[in-house]
């Protein structure tokens, strides 16, 4: 007996239903989207290993799924380099690519290699699937697509502005309560550099950025195993876990980082862009939240994180600006800032909450029921006017029993079916009958439109 097929794990197949709630929220993003003036691109599910490795940190990096490369890899290879058993060197050996972990450094390399095509400003979205070797557990998959959107070009803290409207508009049309999170890693290194561990910046940031999911005690631990004075943690403490309103918020941090210039630029970018959403009418609470690291490396300016309020999930969205990414592939001085949408930790919470609208994941509108070669021929004629009318219809391909296509429409959740028999076709109608309330009525094509559409 051939054994069970199966998928790898940490992905998922999507059922006709399920495809229908994705594209829902694909459509909904990229709607909001085009309303901002962003543009859409795609780059390759492969990139280079040297476009990706060293962008993520080295945690990140490990996270990549290589691909091994074809032909004979083995050629160029010593036996005691065979031998060594050395995974990591061999793997830079075997494999000159692998499946992009999100899309933000491909983009950074699509800027690059395209820099005389682009305008800047220039104004990108891309949804596409991105990959990581990560454990899989609930809300996080190894396979997941990321809705993106950045501006490079420009340094304008009006960008981190829009992106925020953006977010919220986004969870606004999914009907998502959402506390949107901020900080600035510029307010990060300050607070480095005033406990006296500027070097540390990285190991910090890892750290509390886990505050959330592994507590206090734990991210302190972290802190002293990264070589972080008892002092230095004492300090940390305070800063960390500080309460208020936003206002209070920026009003303490502008005393505690008073020595630090790099520190005072962070609590300026904050409050320019927490004073201007102010004016803008938010529909969801934003936050000053100093637990907020982003652990990846290339962050340089704000960031931002959006957590659930109905659900119990990781963040999702995320995002920041980062200064410097192109200048590592040879494109100094382009500044950039972005955000990326995670629509599986979407898909995840409008299930949960079940927030669809029922016309996003309704499919066919109306089926014709097939009684034989003549009635499907004239319902065929009617068919061309509907579908022509914009709705959604099909005529059940074969002759079978009533029983059979009524079962059909019902596990296809059809609001109306379409019945011609002989008597339909003598008068040049139809009877359409609605599957939710059992009413049936005589109908002509165009009364059948007017009321399907309805």
């Amino acid at each position: 007996m051939a054994a069970k097929p199966s998928i790898p794990k940490g992905t998922r197949d999507f059922s006709p239903v399920e495809m229908a709630k994705r594209n829902y929220i694909f459509n909904t993003i990229r709607d909001v989207y085009h309303l901002y003036g962003f543009q859409q691109i795609e780059t390759p599910s492969m990139e280079m290993l040297s476009t990706l490795m060293g962008k993520y940190g080295d945690e990140g990096d490990k996270l990549l799924f290589k691909i091994q490369n074809s032909g004979d890899y083995f050629s160029g290879i010593t036996d005691e380099e065979l031998l060594s058993r050395n995974a990591v060197k061999l793997a830079s050996k075997f494999c000159e690519k692998g499946l992009r972990y999100d899309l933000t450094v491909p983009f950074a390399r699509y800027v690059v290699m395209h820099r005389d095509e682009i305008t800047f400003p220039f104004k990108r979205y891309q949804i596409q699937p991105v990959w990581r070797a990560d454990r899989p557990q609930k809300g996080r998959y190894r396979e997941f697509y990321q809705c993106d959107a950045d501006v490079v070009g420009s340094d304008s803290l009006l960008n981190e502005v829009e992106l925020m409207q953006i977010v919220d508009t986004v969870f606004s049309r999914f009907n998502i309560r959402v506390c949107i999170k901020i900080n600035n890693r510029k307010i990060l290194s300050g607070i480095a550099e005033i406990i006296g561990e500027s070097d540390k910046i990285v190991d910090i940031t890892v750290a509390i950025d886990k505050l959330d999911k592994i507590g206090l005690d734990n991210v302190n631990a972290e802190l002293k195993e990264k070589g972080i004075s008892d002092e230095a943690i004492a300090k940390l403490q305070p800063i960390i876990l500080l309460s208020g309103t936003n206002t209070e918020k920026l009003a303490t941090l502008k005393n505690v980082l008073s020595a630090s210039e790099v520190g005072l630029k962070g609590v300026e970018e904050s409050e320019f862009i927490l004073n201007t959403l102010e004016t803008m009418g938010l529909k969801n609470e934003i936050e000053l939240d100093l637990t907020l690291a982003r652990g990846l490396n290339y962050y340089t300016g704000a960031i931002f994180e959006v957590k659930a309020l109905d659900v119990q999930i990781g963040s999702i969205t995320g995002g920041g600006r980062y200064d410097n990414l192109t200048g590592v592939f040879g494109m100094a001085g382009v500044s950039g800032v972005g955000i990326s949408f995670g629509a599986d930790r979407i898909f995840d919470v409008l299930n949960q909450l079940e927030l669809y609208p029922k016309e996003a994941v309704n499919g066919t509108e109306l089926l014709f029921i097939n009684f034989g070669e003549k009635e499907a021929a004239f319902s065929m004629g009617i068919l061309s006017k509907v579908r022509a009318a914009g709705i959604r219809a099909e005529i059940f391909p074969d002759a079978a029993k009533m029983k059979k296509q009524m079962s059909y429409a019902n596990t296809k959740n059809i609001p109306f079916v379409a019945i011609v028999g002989e008597n339909e076709m003598n008068e040049g109608k139809a009877m359409l009958k609605n599957m939710e309330t059992g009413e049936q009525n005589l109908v002509s094509a165009e009364e059948l439109i007017a009321v399907v559409k309805k």
